[in-house]
């Protein structure tokens, strides 16, 4: 990597000294005879100047003499005496080591982390009066280099060359400007939100960013190990805690995290019997208030984003399409009017965007976890049991001139017929990714015969009897339950007829997420030999919805966001 950058750089000059022949190679070769080159490390250097005494104090008793004194390169940044007192570098000194008692790690521990690596960068950088670099500093903060400053400090010295790198002076610290995820971890108020993500954390050895020490028993022994972090939520949330990226985060305060998680709990309530159970239950509440929390800068443009706020979590409109979703989850209309998701919020910059600190947190559940699950009727795999029918059951695509064209889920439906004639038929359907404790509308929508062959006008002016037997859900103890519903509904005939089976149904134990369906639904048709002339006995099954009930939706937000077709 290093020879890389040295022939970007290489070629840069000769590409300046090529278009400016005379004014830049004086430049360049004033700012390099300002150079004084010497044999000794930066360490040596740094403690044997009496105006670095204080921050010479703070790199030794971090461990950081060591890094300097070892042979891989860098640019030190160092305050003067007159920008770190003795009292601030005392200070510095007691949080370190308070921090480094109390089991932190180096990489975390905030003095070095935050005063330290934000004072030295991987690597030489000289300046000359052509400098307007950003550079990044060992804790991957950017910082804009020109010849006279670093950031918003004032180069003092400047291209004090050692053998394992640059020594600059400058008049005050570097402001240390946190990332979106740093700041969760620096407001006491977001406690909670911070140690849900921070608990995800991991951290990998970075070779390239450590400094070697001597070999041992053919083991290098690392002077300081330098580690990046990783998690796997960012990698669906969004990178946060990234320098290159620009997200916002809305962040419910801890009184709001509490009374969210009191709320959400009973949602994820598993059967004893489901493997890591506890664990499902801690993850998935808090999931559900994370999840949708997350907007990346580059995909919501700021006339867009006002309009509406999409979030990283939310799925475009043609995956919705293909995966039978109708609703926009994760995406939040007009969030900056009274009432929006960010009304009241307090906005925080940060180096890589904005934290909106929430004490009233407006993500709808009805709007992120809470959602419409659809069961397809031509959907093999949760076909559980058929009785009395042809099997496996006849798929209809509706045709691209017939009427009903676009106004079936998929353009595509199951006839469910008699085997022989004059059986009732009876399927059951598994319902996967229901939540516990939750109020559902449940809804069959059936399809005319005319949606496939428009000839079959007799046929197709007939309405069913649909009778709803039982819906079954595995139990607390794992065992096997059900809710007798036990309800006869006559379908319109000649239309795409959404029929209610059931309102308000709660299932006691929750199966989202699980990889096997734990609900499932049982109907039958319900016409008598007598009334064939005036009934069909075939379902016509388009799907099975259960929806979530809404008290305090409107009618408007009702229909966009959990539409029945």
């Amino acid at each position: 990597m290093k020879h890389n950058l040295k022939k970007i750089v290489s070629a840069s000059v000769l590409l300046v000294v090529m278009l400016f022949p005379v004014s830049c190679s004086e430049d360049w070769n004033e700012h390099y005879d300002a150079t004084v080159t010497s044999t000794n490390t930066l360490w040596e250097a740094i403690s044997s100047q009496s105006n670095l005494s204080n921050f010479s104090r703070v790199v030794e008793a971090c461990g950081y003499d060591l890094v300097l004194n070892g042979s891989q390169t860098f640019s030190v940044f160092a305050p003067t005496n007159e920008a770190l007192s003795s009292v601030e570098a005392d200070s510095l000194i007691a949080e370190f080591q308070a921090q480094k008692n109390a089991g932190t790690r180096s990489d975390d521990n905030t003095v070095v982390r935050q005063f330290l690596q934000n004072h030295i960068a991987l690597y030489k950088h000289p300046v000359s009066s052509l400098t307007n670099d950003s550079i990044t500093m060992m804790n991957s903060k950017y910082e804009v280099l020109t010849n006279a400053l670093l950031g918003n400090s004032k180069l003092l010295t400047s291209n004090v060359l050692f053998n394992n790198g640059v020594l600059f002076t400058v008049d005050k610290k570097l402001d240390y400007f946190p990332n979106v995820f740093e700041y969760l971890g620096h407001d006491s108020e977001l406690d909670s939100v911070y140690n849900f993500l921070n608990s995800y954390s991991v951290y990998e050895f970075n070779e390239a960013k450590s400094v070697p020490g001597e070999i041992v028993d053919g083991q290098t022994v690392y002077l300081d190990s330098v580690s990046d972090l990783k998690n796997s939520l960012f990698n669906s949330l969004g990178l946060i805690n990234s320098e290159d990226s620009t997200y916002w985060l809305l962040a419910p305060t801890n009184a709001e995290w509490n009374r969210l998680l009191e709320e959400y709990e009973p949602y994820f309530n598993y059967s004893n019997d489901v493997p890591k159970r506890d664990s499902m239950v801690y993850a998935n509440s808090r999931l559900a208030i994370v999840s949708g929390s997350v907007f990346s800068r580059t995909m919501n443009k700021d006339e867009a984003f006002r309009d509406s706020a999409v979030s990283t979590t939310a799925v475009s409109y043609s995956t919705r399409r293909i995966l039978g979703q109708d609703s926009p989850y994760y995406t939040y209309f007009k969030p900056f009017d009274s009432g929006g998701i960010f009304d009241g919020t307090e906005d925080i910059v940060c180096s890589n965007g904005h934290v909106r600190k929430a004490p009233q947190f407006r993500l709808s559940k009805f709007d992120t976890f809470a959602q419409t699950v659809k069961v397809e009727g031509e959907n093999i795999a949760y076909q559980n049991k058929i009785s009395n029918a042809i099997d496996p059951l006849i798929v209809r695509q509706v045709p691209v001139d017939n009427p009903f064209y676009n106004k079936v889920s998929g353009n595509t439906y199951v006839e469910i017929a008699p085997d022989p004639a004059t059986a009732s038929v009876n399927v059951t359907y598994d319902v996967p990714n229901l939540l516990s404790n939750m109020e559902y509308d449940v809804y069959g929508v059936f399809v005319p015969a005319t949606a496939f062959d428009t000839l079959a006008v007799e046929e197709g002016n007939k309405p069913t009897i649909v009778f709803i037997n039982r819906v079954s859900y595995t139990d607390q103890n794992g065992v096997a339950a059900y809710i007798r519903v036990r309800s006869d509904f006559e379908t319109k005939p000649g239309v795409v007829d959404t029929v209610l089976f059931a309102k308000q149904l709660v299932i006691p134990t929750s199966s989202f997420g699980l990889s096997e369906p734990q609900v499932s639904i049982d109907f039958s048709c319900n016409v008598r030999s007598s009334q064939t002339a005036t009934y069909t006995r075939t379902l016509r099954l388009d799907c099975i919805i259960f929806k979530p009930h809404d008290l305090n939706a409107t009618e408007d937000e009702s229909a966009k966001r959990n539409q029945i077709n």
